[in-house]
């Protein structure tokens, strides 16, 4: 039988510490045939030394080019302008984890339980680790409420590393990338943003990848306690760091998809972002009758507080 093509896209910075377990969890995949485009955003340690045996060892299945340093955002944007249209199945993977050997095939396993004629989006826990690989807890719980526009247009809740798409979204995004990428929050919460309003996302709850925790992570998995994560929100609010991030990837979404979105959905993206134009009555009312949700009770009251605000 044909093993289902899978592209592996990894984007690498200062990653000299953990390449090679991950490269080595890679090569490790059983029942698919992978290949892996690997782009280096301009690393100034060994990672590309670490690579580079791979890269001789593997000519046929791994890509690899190194490039000036543009962010995590825009070098993975870039790995899907530049990845070829032609597998079955593409996946995100960041350079510190460690993926269990079935992780792909259970991913196209499920994903092929449902219909190919529309997007399709695989995402799951994580068993957290340590930076010496000892498990820490499983990360993020089984989502209770619907993954729909009325989540994901305030929320991501797939972990990008995790992310397994169908050729279908792949081609859908590749070819209509966002127009301003200073806009948009993360690459994964933008393909999650699509696939939830265009499509299906399935929510594994079984990890599939060793979550590594550790200083150098880009974004960090959920060991925070409550205070830890209330203490962590209240000082990226006070420092300004997330106002109106919402609104702006929000806005860019629904210029670029509004052919394509229904009218009640247009409507309802236009009433959160004009509520940030209203007196702080009229968002302190929207705030209580909103329709868009987070999956937590914590998330969901700090949207609300940010919405009260007038920073979403």
């Amino acid at each position: 039988m044909k093993q289902p093509k899978v592209l592996i896209m990894m984007s690498t910075y200062n990653g000299e510490r953990y390449i090679k377990e991950q490269m080595d969890s890679l090569i490790a995949q059983v029942q698919v045939e992978t290949q892996i485009y690997i782009r280096d955003d301009g690393s100034t340690d060994s990672t590309i030394e670490k690579l580079r045996p791979y890269v001789e060892a593997y000519p046929d299945r791994i890509h690899f080019r190194s490039e000036d340093n543009l962010g995590v955002i825009r070098s993975f944007f870039e790995l899907i302008r530049s990845s070829p249209p032609t597998f079955d199945y593409y996946a995100f993977c960041d350079q510190d984890d460690v993926w269990e050997q079935d992780k792909l095939i259970r991913a196209v396993t499920l994903l092929k339980t449902k219909s190919s004629a529309i997007p399709l989006l695989y995402c799951s826990s994580t068993q957290m680790v340590d930076q010496h690989l000892n498990a820490l807890g499983v990360w993020p719980k089984v989502p209770q409420k619907p993954l729909e526009l009325h989540n994901a247009l305030v929320e991501n809740s797939c972990v990008g590393c995790t992310m397994v798409m169908n050729d279908i979204t792949f081609n859908q995004v590749r070819s209509n990338l966002p127009s301003e990428l200073s806009k948009v929050i993360m690459h994964d919460w933008w393909i999650f943003l699509y696939v939830t309003i265009f499509g299906e996302v399935i929510f594994d709850e079984q990890p599939g990848i060793q979550y590594r925790q550790h200083e150098g992570n880009v974004l960090g998995g959920g060991r925070d306690g409550w205070i830890q994560k209330w203490r962590k929100r209240v000082n990226r609010f006070v420092n300004g760091n997330n106002h109106y991030i919402l609104s702006k990837q929000a806005k860019l979404f629904l210029d670029m998809y509004k052919y394509s979105l229904t009218h009640a959905q247009i409507e309802e993206i236009r009433n959160l972002l004009h509520c940030l134009e209203k007196n702080v009555i009229d968002r302190i009312w929207y705030a209580f009758k909103t329709p868009f949700y987070r999956q937590s009770l914590l998330d969901n009251i700090v949207l609300k507080l940010v919405i009260i605000a007038g920073k979403l």
